[in-house]
């Protein structure tokens, strides 16, 4: 399963209720290192498949959450464990980074 996207209407079932550990990506399309990690986390989607969703927030189509959670910049990465925020990372990192970032923070094996 690749990235999902969420919005500020679908962020409390789709996020906050997940069974599944979630990482959102607050992003903006004229956002560049938003773009650039979005392979990246298209990959660790697939690689994570049943061990963690990767989803995207637009924050020029949705306020309400980024402004919830006082995300300041993007691209902004938010990991929601049972319906808490259990980690958070702002700014573009290489893939192995961002694979170690998440497995680390959901507790699982890097990719």
């Amino acid at each position: 399963m690749a990235t999902a996207t969420v919005s500020d209407d679908t962020f409390e079932a789709d996020v906050l209720k997940s069974s599944t550990p979630v990482v959102v990506d607050f992003w903006a399309e004229w956002c560049g290192p938003c773009r650039q990690i979005a392979p990246a986390l298209e990959e660790i989607a697939k690689e994570l498949h049943g061990k963690v969703k990767i989803v995207k927030l637009n924050i020029d189509e949705n306020h309400r959450t980024p402004s919830r959670y006082n995300v300041r910049a993007i691209p902004t990465l938010m990991i929601f464990k049972d319906g808490q925020l259990a980690a958070t990372q702002t700014g573009a990192l290489p893939k192995g980074r961002l694979a170690e970032w998440i497995s680390g923070a959901i507790g699982v094996a890097a990719v």
